[in-house]
């Protein structure tokens, strides 16, 4: 967690530079444009698909010590991406123009649109290393290794930055773009010395056709990758239809859905990425019990931190929006269309950290099914309820693309419960009554932290930004912490004599 703290906070700096740098102009609204496409060709083949249909199996083999049989199925798998990546970047590289014009973005003019091909053709080339550097992610977190692989997004920021301060000076735009490239290759190469040192670990030039692991690994991964491909359709429609709204839009998306990720990706996919091997050693050995308990006690512990998360975020948009990213290009209006993004992103918080929980489970049962189905009816509805609300957000003389926020929270709302009574009934019982108390607790304290933020905003006489939000930040986490001791909650229990035993 502490890593991903890390890796998210290096990542707001490069965010920051950025919008400061470019604000939210033609070259910040091309360069968002093409790292949304690069980014849907990682995760659609290489990103989350891989990850759940490739950590299960080759947790299984490795819980039977068949190590031969483990890195045969790595390094098929990792060949197999490969190949799959380079011609899929090249035909993008060939054919970028075209990519712009009739998928990513066809309300660009033709200057914008040619600006968008070139920052594509060099960003798409991140889009293998990327493959194999998560592949590597998932080699180590099966083996119980998460440090480097949860600071490697942090080097890839570092590249990001590289790219603003070297390259940007005297490239432009395209500069930032190399920086993206960079950045991947730091991705690979920090996870590079823990596998280096993992034991018998042997690389095998085959693309494995015919091992049965592999044609596992395939099987898990199809309904999966279905599901990654309706989220990327998603991402890709918002770019599509921000691409007809007023100047700015992509790149408010494309600023307040990470800052609303932050939190998430701290809270709830630290626990999560920790949690699937654990989860599927349990299955592995038959202890559901043992799984139950687990999956039970990580989303009340998720939940006790995602709530004041998101209600800190609704209250506090505008000053956190306004500290981090004003200054040269980005002015007061670019802030306004951010917070406003970030607004109705932040109701899904607690959502997106409940699926991140839930979908782990399913995959360490070996069903990549049950959440691709649910994933793609939810994220089928985020497309359909994308242009209502544009539509009515338009009626209302509403910023457009916060329809396309509410949307997504919307969307992810109704997916986390789904998931939530589907695994309910797949394990006979999750305690949900201990978690239904729990998330009232969350909800009361939560409400005390927002009266308190509320008032202090109107009456704290001090001006100076940086001294408002941390005196507001402050206190709503005092507050907080108050609340949940007056409430005897047991997951802050829990948490204290879980640092105290790290320490």
């Amino acid at each position: 967690m502490v890593a991903f703290i890390i890796s998210n906070l290096v990542g707001l700096l490069a965010k920051t530079l950025t919008a400061r740098a470019f604000g939210t102009g033609i070259e910040s609204n091309s360069f968002f444009a093409a790292n949304r496409f690069s980014e849907i060709l990682f995760n659609l083949v290489a990103g989350g698909a891989l990850g759940s249909a490739f950590i299960p199996v080759f947790t299984s083999l490795l819980t039977r010590d068949d190590r031969t049989e483990a890195w045969k199925l790595a390094s098929s798998i990792i060949n197999l991406v490969s190949l799959v990546l380079v011609v899929v970047s090249l035909l993008t590289m060939l054919f970028s123009r075209q990519v712009v014009h009739y998928l990513l973005a066809p309300g660009f003019s033709i200057e914008q649109e040619i600006l968008t091909a070139r920052l594509l053709r060099i960003q798409v080339l991140s889009s293998v290393i990327f493959g194999i550097s998560g592949l590597v992610m998932g080699i180590l977190n099966a083996h119980q290794h998460f440090l480097l692989p949860a600071l490697a997004p942090a080097m890839y920021q570092v590249g990001w930055i590289l790219g603003i301060y070297l390259l940007s000076p005297i490239m432009g735009v395209d500069g930032l773009a190399w920086g993206v490239v960079i950045g991947s290759v730091f991705h690979l190469l920090v996870q590079l010395p823990r596998l280096l040192k993992l034991p018998q670990r042997k690389y095998m030039p085959t693309l494995g056709l015919h091992v049965p692991e592999v044609r596992e690994v395939a099987r898990l991964m199809g309904p999966r990758m279905l599901g990654v491909a309706v989220v990327q359709l998603n991402f890709l429609m918002n770019t599509y239809l921000a691409s007809f709204q007023p100047g700015g839009s992509i790149t408010a998306i494309s600023l307040a859905f990470p800052l609303m990720l932050m939190p998430e990706a701290a809270i709830a996919q630290s626990v999560a990425i920790a949690s699937l091997p654990t989860f599927s050693l349990q299955v592995a050995k038959n202890r559901l019990d043992e799984m139950r308990s687990s999956l039970s006690a990580s989303l009340r512990v998720v939940l006790m931190l995602a709530v004041p998360a998101s209600i800190g975020l609704i209250l506090l948009r505008r000053p956190i929006v306004s500290l981090l990213y004003e200054g040269q290009e980005f002015d007061a209006h670019s802030t306004d269309l951010v917070a406003w993004a970030l607004l109705w992103y932040s109701f899904g918080l607690v959502g997106h950290c409940v699926v991140e929980i839930i979908s782990r489970a399913f995959y360490a049962l070996h069903d990549t099914k049950t959440p691709v189905v649910v994933g793609v009816g939810a994220m089928s509805l985020n497309l359909v309820l994308s242009f209502v609300f544009v539509a009515l957000f338009n009626q209302l003389g509403w910023m457009p693309h916060g329809g396309l926020a509410l949307a997504n929270t919307t969307a992810t709302l109704l997916e986390s419960g789904l998931l939530l009574y589907l695994m309910n009934r797949r394990l006979g019982g999750i305690d949900g009554r201990k978690l239904a108390l729990s998330m009232i607790k969350f909800l009361g304290a939560g409400l005390v932290m927002g009266i308190l933020i509320n008032s202090l905003t109107n009456h704290f006489p001090v001006q100076q930004p940086v001294v408002r939000l941390a005196v507001f930040v402050v206190a709503g986490v005092a507050v907080y912490l108050l609340m949940m001791l007056v409430f005897r909650s047991e997951e802050l229990a829990s948490l204290k004599r879980m640092f105290k035993r790290r320490g």
